[in-house]
């Protein structure tokens, strides 16, 4: 009998394939000609030797002759599929992933089927519990004429761009129906399915057996299921967070991405790609539609509808009967405290109304800044280059990058001095001002310090939905994805939290975060109302965004962009160097700084070498560049041939395209 040969990729940053010779228990059952064994085996995944330890690999191709030169073909050692869980085009988009990303076609093939990395670490709502069918609304006008717009044969990506409480979300489910009901397949993403279940409830209860559920919390053999049910046409829904992008629809017909503008769409290892590019690539492949949709749409979807590449369709009426809240901004300069005397007049009388509170604060934790008045000494993390929070609950100091903890002190370490003291403040600090102030209040605090146990967040919103809660508290938990109508009020505690971090994106994710959150609140009544407290009300983010002026906060920060270079208006390409050895780091980025110079094109230009914003995680120290030019296809190649570069031992470069976040 014949030898086959397997070709195998691996998840590792290596771009070369590896030959195998099957495992000795199916080999000898192997069929007689190349194109069946072909059919059994591509597809496939396996466990391999590699080096001194077994790994995952992807049989890609199949040989009937061995490759040249002189080496002995280890064996794989079994299979771990009974059938192929990709074929071509999975194949050819791990391609373009892996030019587009800088990454291994292993990598891209590893980010993109099910059992790979986790997405988030908030736990999700179980997909088994019981969901009654929800009788779908009619539609408004403004809704019917969006659903008119994507159904046509316009082919341009579609933008619903609506205020909150809109009903964008049912334009996006009738939009899947019609499509299902032409035979073809849809992939709707969501930021987080753990955040979404209302979501969910209507999905399930609208499309009972047809949908597949794709997110963190399945275990792999669940993941593995739902694939399956994808592939082989059993379901033709595929709804899950950012990988849901792959899920592998033979006769794709639409993707759908609600809340475009959300951070957790980009991947943060690699390959880091961005679901919405995974998208665009896909429907420009198979002829698909896309649609997205927010109410603060990112800056680069915004300049593209204002050039008319994506085709806007708005919504501008709450369709529940609800108005958009009022809006006061209280300057929280020379005051004392955490809640203004005015927030908590409007908490006192949403209760005597009979109506519920949502306060949110994006920083868990009681403090997060220990300092010494004395010497200046700041109590920072041994393995990072960021300050320690308080947890008064756990009662230690805990950094929120590698987790690393220790218990609070007295005295300064440094000078023993006892004029110590913690500044700043998380959701924790708040929980006990608010239990303080309020002390008759039902109070319950939602973020991923106190919602750990599996079915603790539902629960808590289940509370909160049938009114057993007065006060919701939690960080971007509660900002989005979140609809009770007995909200009546919306307290953001201090708006300026992410305003003034080194990132061209600050300003950005600041508006979008006040409008989402405050779009929580009466959005079935007349009677909503919103508290921003902050230091800095004059600043455009929080001005524009108090006062509804979403038009002008967008033209003045294309404006801004354009004048400093900042995307859209050119594209970012961003390395980091790491390593534990500072010289290591520092001497290969300005390496490839050197290098990288030589190859450009005019027209393009290097930023740094500079030490990352967060210089130092988990005691490996970061350098970085940024590179930027008006076309990405002016940066690829010369980083491409950087990449292929021999690397020393123990030092790490990631390759960040569109990246976004420069911490």
């Amino acid at each position: 009998m014949n030898d086959y040969f397997l070709q195998l990729l691996f998840n590792l940053p290596l771009d070369d394939s590896f030959t195998y010779l099957p495992p000795l228990d199916e080999a000898q059952e192997e069929p007689s000609s190349l194109e069946a064994f072909a059919a059994r085996w591509r597809g496939r995944r396996v466990i391999a030797p590699f080096g001194r330890r077994s790994v995952t690999g992807f049989v890609i191709d199949v040989a009937d002759h061995p490759p040249r030169g002189d080496f002995t073909i280890r064996r794989v050692t079994r299979c771990i599929d009974d059938e192929p869980l990709f074929g071509d085009q999975e194949l050819e988009l791990a391609s373009w992933m892996a030019s587009m990303y800088l990454a291994s076609k292993g990598e891209a093939l590893a980010a993109m089927l099910p059992g790979g990395r986790r997405e988030s670490a908030v736990p999700s709502f179980s997909v088994e519990e019981e969901i009654a069918a929800i009788k779908p609304p009619s539609l408004s006008t403004q809704q019917s004429s969006a659903l008119e717009a994507i159904l046509g044969n316009d082919q341009r990506a579609k933008y619903l761009y609506g205020v909150t409480g809109s009903g964008k979300t049912e334009v996006f489910l009738r939009a899947a129906e019609a499509t299902i009901a032409a035979g073809k397949g849809v992939i709707y993403l969501v930021p987080e399915i753990s955040l979404t279940h209302q979501l969910v409830d209507a999905i399930r209860g609208r499309f009972t057996d047809q949908v597949a559920l794709l997110h963190s919390a399945l275990t792999p053999s669940q993941r593995l299921a739902e694939w399956k049910k994808l592939r082989g046409g059993q379901a033709l829904l595929a709804v899950g967070a950012r990988s849901a992008v792959f899920a592998p629809i033979r006769k794709l017909g639409m993707i759908i991405i609600d809340e475009e503008h959300e951070a957790s769409y980009k991947s943060g290892s690699s390959p880091r790609y961005h679901a919405r590019q995974v998208a665009m690539r896909r429907v420009s492949v198979s002829g698909a539609r896309l649609v997205m949709g927010s109410a603060t749409p990112s800056v680069e979807a915004y300049a593209f509808m204002e050039e008319g590449s994506i085709q806007r369709l708005s919504l501008t009426e709450r369709i529940a009967g609800g108005v958009l809240p009022s809006v006061e901004v209280v300057d929280m300069k020379g005051r004392n405290g955490t809640l203004s005397d005015e927030l908590i007049a409007r908490m006192r009388s949403a209760k005597e109304a009979g109506r519920q509170s949502i306060l949110f604060l994006n920083r868990r934790g009681f403090s997060y800044f220990f300092h010494c008045r004395s010497c200046g000494y700041q109590m920072t993390c041994k393995r990072c280059s960021v300050a320690l929070t308080f947890h008064k609950s756990s009662g230690r100091m805990v950094c929120h990058y590698c987790g690393w903890s220790r218990p609070p002190v007295e005295a300064c370490p440094e000078c023993g001095s006892l004029d110590v003291g913690y500044s700043g403040f998380g959701t924790e600090k708040i929980e006990e001002d608010v239990r303080n102030h309020f002390p008759d209040f039902r109070l319950e605090r939602a973020d991923t310090d106190a919602v750990k146990k599996k079915g603790s967040l539902k629960r808590i919103l289940d509370h909160f939905k049938k009114g057993q809660t007065d006060v919701l508290l939690g960080t971007q938990m509660v900002a989005k994805g979140l609809n009770f109508p007995g909200v009546s009020l919306v307290g953001i505690v201090q708006a300026d939290s992410s305003l003034h971090l080194p990132d061209f994106r600050s300003r950005e994710r600041t508006f979008a975060l006040i409008t989402q959150v405050a779009g929580r609140a009466g959005r079935y009544d007349s009677d909503g109302r919103v508290v921003i407290q902050t230091f800095t009300p004059e600043d455009p983010a929080i001005a524009l965004a108090s006062e509804g002026r979403v038009e002008e906060f967008y033209r003045q920060e294309l404006e801004s962009r354009r004048a400093l270079g900042f995307p859209p208006a050119s594209r970012l390409l961003r390395l980091v160097f790491r390593s534990r050895n500072e010289k290591a780091a520092e001497a290969a980025c300005e390496g490839a700084a050197s290098f990288l110079r030589s190859q450009l094109p005019r027209g393009s230009e290097i930023l740094g070498p500079a030490e990352c914003p967060i210089a130092i995680i988990a005691k490996n120290y970061r350098f970085q560049l940024i590179l930027r030019a008006r076309k990405l296809s002016m940066l690829l190649p010369a980083v491409s041939g950087y990449r292929r570069q021999k690397r020393g031992k123990g030092l790490y470069v990631e390759y960040d395209v569109d990246p976004v976040s420069l911490l």
